[in-house]
């Protein structure tokens, strides 16, 4: 639980006070504005964000659990799709990737809002977002239509996470910044099995199923992209090799227990396996992914459903259950 800033006013020196002074003003603001941590816990909110989006700090309630409260009781933003959780995890897939990003949105209230995001290194984020209902509406709806367009192409249309050209904008990214990151490669085992038994919707149900494990696995900062058939892309900043295996394996464990196809098939299992390559120092996107390709490539010929880091170790598969 969040404990409640003390706002008493009290004797210090300008510095002292600036914090306390800045945390009143932010209480006092008309615009919203709410903090998240790396986790994307809600750390902060004044009374103008609780009363947009109803959701007050409590140290557990999260964007995803913010956007989703909002979407069932037809309040906060205005979210226009027939399946929300495509739009969701298009709208994670991009949240937090960049330093700073600005855009609008409708609210249930009537308003029209400017939002702003500003994420730090170390995962926090600044949400604050100003009333701009008042200003002129010419072009708007075609600001909505270049919005809309750039988000759909960022975006996977079969799992709503990010497609290839988002991840490659990511990698590129990352690369620019020259900070230490993994980069993972996971493709779906006997895939093509599954549509033959199956059919091609079976078959697209499983890729889906993935996708949200792989969403699930990741934090905000990191990047999850479905980059081919049943082929996908994960990238880890800021992670060593112990790490950044621990992550891989977890999601292989998740997948190993997974039932996607509960009417079709309720006693279908599948797997993945994954290629990882940690970036070094200089070096491009183009090695970096051979590097990875090659470790995938190792761990199918391996026996599959494991992971193999570029190193040439291999971590065996689990016992299932």
């Amino acid at each position: 639980m969040c404990a409640t800033p003390d706002l008493t006013p009290r004797p210090a020196s300008g510095d002292e006070v600036l914090p306390s002074v800045a945390l009143a003003l932010l209480q006092a603001s008309g615009l919203i504005v709410g903090v998240f941590d790396t986790d994307d816990i809600l750390r902060f909110a004044n009374p103008a964000f609780v009363a947009a989006y109803h959701l007050r700090p409590d140290g557990h309630g999260t964007w995803v659990d913010l956007m989703r409260g909002n979407y069932q009781n037809a309040r906060g933003t205005i979210v226009e799709t027939q399946d929300f959780e495509a739009w969701l995890a298009s709208a994670r897939s991009r949240r937090g990737k960049q330093a700073f990003r600005g855009f609008e949105s409708s609210m249930h209230d009537g308003r029209w809002i400017w939002m702003t995001e500003t994420t730090l290194d170390n995962g926090w984020m600044l949400c604050v977002a100003s009333d701009i209902s008042s200003l002129h509406e010419d072009g708007r709806t075609l600001r909505q239509a270049r919005d809309q367009a750039l988000r759909a192409a960022q975006t996977d249309p079969l799992t709503g996470i990010s497609n290839r050209m988002h991840m490659t904008q990511q990698l590129d990214q990352l690369l620019a910044q020259g900070q230490p990151f993994a980069l993972v490669l996971l493709d779906l085992d006997h895939f093509k099995r599954i549509n033959d038994r199956h059919g091609h919707p079976a078959g697209d149900e499983v890729i889906r199923d993935f996708a949200r494990h792989l969403q699930a696995s990741t934090r905000r900062g990191d990047g999850c992209g479905r980059v081919g058939g049943e082929e996908f892309m994960l990238l880890l900043p800021g992670v060593g090799t112990a790490q950044s295996q621990a992550i891989v394996q977890r999601l292989l464990q998740t997948v190993r227990a997974a039932r996607p196809l509960p009417q079709v098939a309720p006693a279908l299992r599948y797997s993945a396996s994954a290629g990882l390559a940690l970036r070094r120092p200089q070096e491009d996107a183009a090695r970096l992914y051979h590097r990875a390709d090659c470790a995938l490539y190792r761990a199918k010929e391996a026996g599959r459903d494991r992971l193999v880091c570029d190193d040439g170790a291999a971590e065996p598969p689990q016992i299932r259950g």
